[in-house]
């Protein structure tokens, strides 16, 4: 199969320039290199611009309502194991009415990748602020500036108890489809937060990451057993008690050997990654500053994976016990058991 195998006929009806058109590309020219059979790849929507997405991939899929993605993608996959089930949402529809059910899919490690676009504003509805909207953002919705602090979508996952979190870009499709590809592998949720332009409401929300001025020295691309370096190897992190600070490699004060090892198995470590150039502790924006004065780097990558039985493996388990222990059931003997009656 090859990535037209998964283009629908639907026109595409993004706004020119959107990060959907990267993240909807990548996805269909990662499909084929998986192994799984077309007829049981679904995906799975709420509300939201990034709702559209079923209608462009020749697969099977739902159009869910707003925030409902991760109940609907919860039956279907408990039913039938063998689908392999993509939830796509952005962070309003995840994150604000969807809240409840994003908590529950994650902590219940059900066997399914969540794509959340992240563009830090609603975008279908014409550009009110989102969950997720910096402190201060001017929206149609706040004209004289959000006074909310912002969800970390990250810091939200991994306080879910998730067994996946990872985190990517619209503009390094490399890094997208390799991402995709990690959680697609991982038995369990696999939550992945992609950074998505909003060029029309929100332009720009990410260029310090995402941009090649700037994303050198913003952006820490994490492997697992790999010291932190990022800016070309030139500067690193290291943990100083629990808090990161950026140390100068070229320096003779430093060498690698002083970077912080990334562990993607260890939860603590998740977290301080999580939460590593997102907020100052009085609530000022992005970007923050370690104790030297120096912008400590977004990370990107796998933050945290840990292994555990998924929820349809532990439904079907105690269905197989209880079915050991008491024999099959009859759904004809079961309605009339007890107390009942025949209306005439």
């Amino acid at each position: 199969m090859s990535r037209e195998d998964f283009q629908s006929d639907q026109e595409v009806r993004w706004c020119p320039g959107c990060g959907d058109y990267a993240i909807l590309s990548t996805v269909q020219r990662l499909l084929p290199d998986l192994g799984v059979d077309k007829e049981n790849v679904v995906f799975i929507s709420g509300i939201g611009c990034a709702g559209r997405f079923p209608y462009y991939m020749d697969t099977y899929g739902m159009h869910g309502i707003h925030g409902r993605a991760p109940a609907i993608a919860t039956g279907l996959k408990t039913s039938n194991p063998e689908l392999d089930v993509w939830v796509v949402t952005g962070d309003g529809d995840a994150l604000s009415i969807g809240g409840n059910h994003l908590i529950h899919v994650l902590r219940r490690n059900l066997d399914t990748q969540i794509l959340l676009f992240n563009n830090e504003i609603y975008g279908l509805t014409k550009g009110q602020y989102s969950p997720t909207s910096d402190a201060g953002t001017v929206s149609k919705s706040t004209p004289y500036g959000s006074v909310d602090r912002p969800f970390n979508p990250v810091s939200v996952a991994l306080g879910a108890d998730a067994s996946f979190v990872a985190r990517t870009m619209d503009r390094d499709p490399q890094h997208m489809k390799a991402m995709m590809r990690a959680a697609h592998d991982h038995d369990g949720t696999g939550f992945l937060e992609i950074y998505q332009n909003c060029n029309i409401f929100n332009d720009g929300a990410f260029f310090e990451f995402t941009e090649r001025e700037t994303k050198d020295e913003r952006a820490l691309f994490l492997e697992h057993g790999e010291p932190m370096t990022f800016a070309n190897g030139t500067r690193g992190i290291r943990l100083d008690t629990l808090q990161p600070e950026v140390i100068d490699l070229e320096a003779d004060d430093w060498s690698v050997d002083d970077c912080l090892v990334h562990d993607e198995t260890s939860q603590e470590l998740g977290t301080i990654l999580g939460r590593m150039s997102w907020q100052d502790d009085d609530g000022d924006p992005i970007p923050r500053l370690d104790e030297t004065g120096t912008q400590l780097p977004r990370p990107f990558g796998v933050i945290h994976r840990t292994e555990r039985p998924t929820y349809a493996e532990r439904v079907h388990q105690q269905i197989d016990t209880v079915t050991a222990e008491q024999g099959d059931g009859d759904l004809d003997a079961l309605l009339r058991s007890g107390e009942t009656w025949t209306i005439e």
